[in-house]
């Protein structure tokens, strides 16, 4: 087979392989709730979002998983899906939880933090006068970024 059609597959492959990862982890993630006697999903991610400062109050029984969201920006559609949204309406705060599973955080991290701010801006056209923070877990080493 030629180099480049090998190359070509290769890549493919690593795509793909990537891609499932990157589905089994934010499917293991969204069924995770950790809420004093209620805390209920996979017991080694619960560890390692316990060892994350500021985490663990991100997957309490308050949080929804997998929210749409729909709006405009700069005067286009916009629709999007956060993995994970917590909205605490007595301190009137917002926070967005986006997971990740690249290796590599220079790769798409213009485009992450892009994404991030789409959230925010659509956010603040439905909860006015909340604050609003955004974050990304990495979980390849459990890092969590404010954006």
């Amino acid at each position: 087979m030629p180099n480049d059609i090998k190359s070509i597959l290769t890549a493919n492959d690593n795509v793909k392989f990537a891609t499932d990862v990157g589905t089994r982890m934010h499917a293991r993630l969204g069924r995770i709730v950790i809420d004093a006697d209620k805390t209920s999903g996979d017991t080694d991610l619960i560890e390692k979002i316990n060892s994350v400062p500021g985490l663990s109050h991100l997957f309490s029984a308050q949080s929804q998983v997998e929210v749409p969201i729909a709006g405009t920006i700069a005067h286009r559609f916009v629709s999007r899906r956060i993995d994970r949204l917590l909205v605490d309406t007595e301190q009137r705060v917002v926070y967005v939880l986006d997971y990740k599973t690249d290796t590599n955080r220079d790769m798409f991290h213009d485009a992450y933090v892009a994404q991030l701010r789409e959230y925010g801006t659509l956010l603040a056209q439905m909860y006015v006068g909340y604050k609003i923070f955004r974050y990304i877990l990495w979980t390849h080493d459990w890092v969590l970024e404010s954006v």
